[in-house]
């Protein structure tokens, strides 16, 4: 332990672009999620329909799904920057969308402001498939390779600070400053995202990519990296299917309203509780990285995530449902950056986007479409049973894997950045 002791826990922020770049993540992480629990809120309150929460999540999961492979090819062979601001700027647009919508509400159908809200989401779903990757694969370029486990904790932190905000600012403007007033707030702070991307230099397009003539080939290739290195497939999977099944972000507005009775307020409170859990547990891996034994330590979090789950999943306490919800986060986060670590490590420059495009079709697949399946299991099976099945599932996918994986347990990723 004296030797994490000894690390400068601020190694990452020294660097003044990596600082731009995780103020500018942060922004777009509050924006986004503000946004998105105000719509799911407000689609709810119109439709009072577990399903409709679940539709949000498929309209943003399958156009990301369906170009993101696209957007990591052109993130290796493209200046990221511009990638990234060229999708911002459809982001932007698609909130002043919503924004006039909401203006207009009083005289329009509210069937033709649902639509409009799944069609802007259906945009930003599209402008995400090249944002992301480019993100991503810029990212390790902001910082030399011994501080990448450093950078991976601090732009986690950050971004659960913005999950933190975000959520929990939103069910307070949505009560109080109404749709309108809030959908400017996530326009401005977007407006400061594209400021900290002129703090950003481009990065030269790595010589090794200048040899692919086939788009299909260089994402074939990607895709063959991922599944050929055991480490990056076992950890973007068990993500996968962990948030797949266990996660309940999307029928919160389903707790709030109608289980804990606790309304916008509240549900901002329940949104924000996973990342302050997050928040904390990060601030200590600054100081102890989960990485001497990554692969057990990513086994125990994931367990400890199926375990927090099932007990929100019981609960009828406000309370107890926060602290459960606080856990899961907690647990999260230490995957979040074992994965974020194992990604950079074992990754080579040239590959960096088509990878961070197939971890963002895991992704994705566990977040927005975990979401429509909660909110079809909700639906069918009921809310509580559906969460409880989840977690249950959950418990039984990290214990096949732990068995499938044991030549993994003594893995020591802080080596393999030596």
């Amino acid at each position: 332990m004296s030797y994490f002791k000894n690390k400068d826990a601020y190694q990452a922020l020294r660097f003044p672009e990596f600082r731009a770049y995780v103020t500018g993540n942060t922004f777009f992480t509050i924006a986004l999620l503000m946004q998105e629990v105000i719509l799911a809120y407000e689609i709810y309150h119109l439709t009072h329909n577990p399903l409709a929460l679940g539709l949000i999540g498929l309209a943003e999961a399958v156009p990301y799904i369906s170009l993101v492979l696209f957007g990591g090819h052109f993130a290796d062979n493209r200046d990221k920057k511009k990638i990234m601001q060229n999708s911002l700027l459809v982001i932007i647009l698609g909130s002043c969308l919503l924004l006039y919508s909401a203006l207009q509400l009083d005289s329009q159908d509210a069937n033709f402001h649902i639509y409009a809200i799944y069609f802007v989401i259906f945009l930003i779903g599209l402008a995400k498939g090249f944002f992301s990757p480019a993100a991503s694969s810029l990212n390790p370029f902001l910082v030399p390779k011994e501080v990448f486990a450093n950078a991976a904790t601090w732009n986690s932190s950050f971004w659960q600070l913005g999950s933190i905000l975000g959520p929990g600012a939103a069910g307070f403007l949505y009560a109080y400053a109404g749709l309108a007033g809030s959908l400017i707030t996530v326009i401005v702070f977007l407006l400061i995202v594209m400021a900290c991307l002129f703090f950003i230099d481009s990065r030269p397009i790595p010589p090794k990519n200048k040899q692919h003539d086939s788009i299909w080939l260089s994402l074939r290739e990607g895709i063959t990296y991922v599944f050929k290195t055991k480490i990056i497939l076992y950890a973007i999977s068990l993500d996968l299917f962990s948030v797949l099944f266990g996660g309940v972000i999307a029928i919160l507005p389903v707790y709030a309203e109608d289980i804990l009775h606790v309304g916008a307020e509240g549900l901002g409170v329940l949104r924000a509780a996973p990342s302050v859990g997050a928040v904390l547990t990060m601030l200590m891996m600054l100081y102890f990285p989960p990485l001497k034994h990554a692969w057990r330590n990513l086994l125990l979090a994931i367990a400890g995530f199926g375990v927090a789950t099932f007990v929100f999943g019981f609960s009828t306490n406000f309370w107890i449902s926060v602290v459960a919800l606080f856990f899961t986060g907690a647990f999260d986060s230490i995957s979040v950056v074992i994965r974020q670590t194992v990604l950079r490590v074992f990754t080579p420059d040239e590959m960096r986007g088509r990878v961070s495009s197939v971890n963002g079709v895991f992704v994705s697949t566990s977040n927005e479409m975990g979401a429509f399946e909660s909110g079809v299991a909700a639906k069918f099976f009921g809310t509580v049973s559906s969460v409880i099945l989840g977690a249950c599932a959950t418990l039984v996918l990290v214990s096949i894997v732990a068995y499938k994986s044991k030549d993994l347990l003594d893995l020591d990723v802080q080596k393999e950045m030596e």
